[in-house]
């Protein structure tokens, strides 16, 4: 039992500091491990395993919506990332050229996908020549490239996974209604699978995607009181389409422009799911994502009859993805490990469990340990994992509940945040100059305006001048960052091959 105690004492406890707690779970759940690439991870199979069950969930519900993949190339040449000015200039800090292939200089350097926004438009251009091929609903499994300064496993990477879905409608009206279903599928899958409270709303002109018109996004609040974007959907309108010169014949036999949106979510949810579920024993997961949904655990193992009786709970739990554990480590460790691991479900069978015609279930969640009959165990089991998907929503929900503070004056917003971190429900006059006032007297900064709005005051809580809209405040957690002023003030990154060296 000492080893089991040391493992659990490996990871730094989440109040003694935060950012530390998240890379030990990380590393000693064997999610991932460091890489000899800077700034980039390897995600190991558990850690890809999570990745596999999130990416197999939402594409069948986009799927249903009608939604085909589609694969494009990893390389944008130079030109054609410039077609659209606003969208380059948004990236350009971001970017990582091409500049050599073998030893040769490039004619034209290529960009190495930070977005894929403009190798869609090239090929819708050559695709859409009528109303009969609208709408275009594609979507993309691939990683993508973004020069982070600072990077931390799932949350920030220069390289990391995504989906990006590309559509083009014939109206505005349909590409707005498409963005907005997007959103509702990100925050329904956050809720429902991943256990994830989250809050839909509209980002600030100053906080949009470069290029959309409308930025949508979900945000979600950590154990830390800190937010996380957990996925966007953007509106385009027509500005990629008239860059790209994508245009159809309408019904009426006119020529238009069509309108575009894009919606993404990343490896990043990794993240989120460890930031909003784990505790100081390790990850805990949510059964619809989880590689392992139950563990069996014989206990004394030695003994006749009790691995052959785990072997046959295993065949009866055969609808569930189930490991059962007869390895030589004791009971103990092996408590820990899957612990670690976050499994919701650990059933422990032994001789007088077999003996009373019953196991022990133990939910990862809360801990707590339940004896249940071994008759109709596929029934019980189903009914537990949702037992422990539905407390573990609760549980984020409570925090952030209880981390949410309505405020009318930026003394209240610090008041409020004095013993704590969490969401601030404040109104804003629509100035850009008072949210970023807001940003640097609170250290919160905007993260969206809730589509579901209410009137805390009639006045904007920096300014005092009328208020226009309701928005949500946070500090940016540990894979969050300001965004906007990374943009100001980075410089271009090149990335050289010839020699794998890097300019600066």
């Amino acid at each position: 039992m000492a080893n089991d105690k040391k493992m659990v004492e490996q990871i730094t406890s989440m109040d003694v500091d935060f950012a530390k707690w998240y890379t030990d779970i990380c590393l000693k759940a064997d999610l991932v491990d460091y890489s000899g690439v800077k700034g980039c991870m390897i995600i190991r199979p558990y850690g890809y395993a999570i990745w596999e069950n999130i990416q197999k969930i939402l594409d069948s519900k986009f799927k249903e919506l009608g939604h085909e993949n589609v694969y494009m190339p990893m390389f944008i040449p130079e030109s054609l990332l410039n077609k659209e000015k606003e969208h380059v200039e948004g990236f350009a800090p971001e970017v990582a050229w091409v500049t050599h292939g073998g030893s040769d200089v490039l004619p034209e350097k290529l960009c190495v996908r930070p977005t894929s926004e403009v190798l869609f438009c090239d090929h819708y251009a050559n695709i859409i020549k009528s109303y009969r091929d609208l709408p275009k609903l594609y979507n993309q499994w691939c990683s993508v490239v973004r020069w982070e300064k600072t990077t931390r496993p799932f949350l920030r990477t220069r390289e990391f996974l995504w989906q990006e879905g590309h559509t083009m409608h014939a109206t505005a009206e349909e590409a707005i209604e498409e963005t907005e279903r997007m959103l509702g599928v990100y925050a329904d899958f956050h809720e429902h699978d991943l256990a994830i409270p989250v809050i839909k709303g509209k980002k600030t002109p100053s906080d949009k995607f470069a290029g959309a018109e409308d930025t949508y996004a979900i945000e979600a609040l950590m154990h830390d009181g800190k937010a996380l974007q957990a996925g966007t959907s953007h509106f385009f309108g027509d500005g990629f389409a008239r860059a790209f010169n994508i245009r159809y014949l309408s019904k009426e036999n006119k020529l238009e422009y069509p309108f575009q949106t894009s919606w993404g979510t990343t490896t990043r949810m990794i993240g989120g799911i460890i930031m909003t579920h784990g505790d100081d024993n390790g990850l805990v997961l949510p059964p619809a994502v989880a590689p392992i949904q139950v563990v069996i655990i014989p206990v004394a193992a030695h003994k006749p009859g009790v691995v052959e009786k785990a072997e046959e709970l295993k065949e009866a739990l055969k609808g569930f993805r189930v490991k059962l554990d007869s390895s030589d480590q004791s009971p103990g460790w092996k408590f820990a490990e899957y612990e670690m691991k976050g499994v919701p479900l650990r059933i422990e069978i032994g001789p007088r469990d077999i003996e009373a015609g019953q196991c022990v279930i133990m939910m990862r969640h809360n801990l707590e340990k339940v004896t249940v009959p071994l008759e109709n165990i596929a029934k019980t089991v189903e009914e537990m994992l949702e037992k422990v998907r539905k407390g573990m929503y609760e549980k984020a929900l409570a925090n952030r509940q209880r981390r949410t503070f309505d405020c009318k004056t930026i003394d209240e917003i610090n008041e409020a945040l004095k013993n704590g971190d969490g969401f601030i429900r404040a109104m804003w006059c629509g100035d850009e100059a008072c949210e970023d006032k807001v940003k640097e007297m609170t250290g919160a900064g905007s993260r969206c305006i809730p589509l579901e709005q209410e009137h805390i005051s009639d006045t904007c809580v920096c300014c005092g001048k009328k208020a226009e809209k309701m928005v949500l405040w946070a500090k940016a957690g540990i894979g969050d960052i300001d965004r906007k002023s990374t943009r100001l003030n980075s410089s271009h990154q090149i990335i050289s091959y010839a020699g794998l060296c890097l300019k600066k």
